[in-house]
């Protein structure tokens, strides 16, 4: 559940929450001010014609409202005995219009439309008064909201610009030395660490002993388009039956070439649309 918000109401305080992006005005709020309280929504339900308007409300938008246990209500309705609260028709009638809680922000609440059906029911000016408030607390809330969309939209072509500068500086493989090249790697796996990343495995454990996984889980996402790319070279390297030195050689000539392809596509070619 949201923060809860606050409209004031010719004087009344009125809390609204948001509950799976839907806004719930709180009808106890409401009544505060009033003689009898929040017993005024355990009259205003008993209604018959409140039940039938909460009933069309659920019908139109709530597709596991309980059309047979309302049919029980509404034979019930009018009678003098009849009882029911807010609790009662939520539980019978798995209406999903309002809502009951507890806590910092108890309380009876109710969806809008509802909300605004009790509030009329009260009296039409106090209707009119609310509605008016909730449609002002509904325009902050969009003006705050392009305000954030417009400075995450200057954050986001800032952090663009600095991630592409880092992937230059950073992520195209170093030209490896005669020296590196003429080392014998055993191990296939760090033959192409060694071309990618210029160090084995082990080699990125020794410099980072508190990182989780390997040398790999933390490769940009460039890296391992190329890295798998070169798998599939490397393999037919050696069956044509080239030493380990020399494929290392092209492998990573390979590495730098389509490294710089594809950051070079992804700043130039096909730049973040945001705008």
């Amino acid at each position: 559940m949201a923060k809860g918000k606050k409209i004031l109401v010719k004087e009344t305080a009125i809390t609204v929450i948001t509950e799976g992006n839907i806004d719930f005005i709180s009808l106890t709020d409401m009544t505060a001010g009033l003689n009898e309280g929040s017993g005024l929504i355990g009259k205003w339900i008993t209604n018959k014609n409140t039940l039938e308007y909460l009933s069309t409300w659920e019908k139109i938008n709530n597709p596991d409202f309980n059309y047979p246990e309302f049919g029980v209500i509404e034979q019930e309705a009018g009678v003098n005995r009849f009882i029911m609260s807010v609790g009662q028709w939520i539980n019978r009638t798995q209406a999903i219009g309002m809502l009951v809680k507890a806590g910092r922000y108890g309380g009876t609440y109710a969806h809008k439309d509802i909300a605004f059906h009790f509030a009329m029911w009260l009296s039409p000016e106090f209707q009119i008064y609310l509605i008016k408030e909730f449609q002002r607390l509904k325009e902050d809330e969009n003006d705050r909201l392009k305000l954030e969309w417009n400075f995450q939209r200057t954050l986001a072509k800032v952090n663009y610009r600095i991630h592409t500068d880092a992937i230059k500086e950073n992520i195209i493989p170093k030209l490896l030395s005669k020296e590196e090249v003429s080392f014998a790697y055993a191990n296939e796996s760090d033959l192409l660490n060694m071309a990618l990343f210029g160090k084995t495995a082990r080699q990125w454990r020794d410099e980072n002993p508190d990182a989780e996984g390997n040398i790999r889980d933390h490769a940009a996402l460039e890296q391992l388009v190329v890295l798998s790319n070169m798998e599939s070279i490397n393999a037919v390297m050696i069956h044509q039956g080239l030493e380990q030195g020399e494929r290392l050689s092209q492998l990573n000539r390979i590495a730098i070439t389509q490294m710089k392809s594809l950051v070079n596509n992804k700043s130039h070619c096909c730049p973040l649309k945001i705008d």
